[in-house]
């Protein structure tokens, strides 16, 4: 019985290699080289390279939002400043025209200046109750002159401020963040463009006599100067 056992326990010691070797993992041979076969090198990346952002496609990238509190006050500022202004050109212009396009900018900024006071009401956002200093200035300007003097300067004031205007409303009503307030810009953005449309044809003739008249001096001058020239030459 003992020889018995000992013969099986020898088998048992005897076959343990062989089942060890039979789970050993196989490593593959590797691969056969061919004569005059380059291996290509494997890709060398270098330290602190960074990979390239994706391409951003032309057109895509947003711009910035405005600030609605701010539009809201500048516009307000700006629509005081404007019925001031418009009061002086039916006081003071001697143009047939500019009075009608005054008494014009009263009744429509009227209405806009308090569509925007319900809207900024109703979002809680503070309104200015004055103009700007800098609008006070040229209204105090304008109210001393007279004539076709006040008419040329007047109908340029009137260009400047429309022309601002537009680039505000047309920011708020691009780029503005609050609903309403946005809605607001865009409905009065055709109206104060329509202003500027009809003020600039005015302002622009007064501005080319102005020139013509400033031509006419130079030539005066130069026909004086060529004048005492020649009494110095006899």
């Amino acid at each position: 019985m003992t020889r018995i056992l000992t013969f099986a326990a020898l088998a048992a010691i005897l076959a343990a290699p062989a089942a060890r070797a039979q789970q050993r993992t196989v490593v593959p041979a590797p691969p056969v080289v061919q004569p005059g076969t380059v291996t290509p090198a494997p890709p060398v990346v270098q330290q602190g390279t960074v990979a390239p952002a994706a391409p951003v496609q032309q057109g895509t990238a947003a711009r910035a939002a405005v600030n609605d509190s701010t539009f809201a006050a500048a516009a307000a500022s700006g629509g005081l400043a404007e019925l001031s202004l418009s009061e002086l050109g039916v006081q003071k212009a001697t143009n047939r025209e500019l009075k009608q396009f005054s008494q014009r900018m009263i009744d429509e900024h009227s209405r806009m200046n308090q569509e925007l006071m319900t809207v900024a009401a109703q979002r809680g956002i503070p309104l200015p109750r004055t103009m700007d200093a800098r609008a006070q200035f040229c209204a105090e300007s304008l109210a001393g002159l007279t004539g076709e003097e006040f008419d040329r300067c007047y109908a340029k004031a009137q260009l400047i401020a429309h022309a601002d205007a537009v680039a505000t409303f047309e920011a708020e009503a691009e780029r503005g963040l609050d609903p309403q307030m946005k809605a607001l810009a865009a409905r009065s953005l055709p109206h104060i463009k329509d202003h500027l449309k009809a003020i600039k044809p005015i302002a622009m003739k007064y501005e080319k006599d102005k020139n013509d008249d400033k031509d006419d001096n130079d030539s005066g001058k130069d026909d004086e100067q060529k004048d005492n020239n020649k009494k110095d030459n006899k």
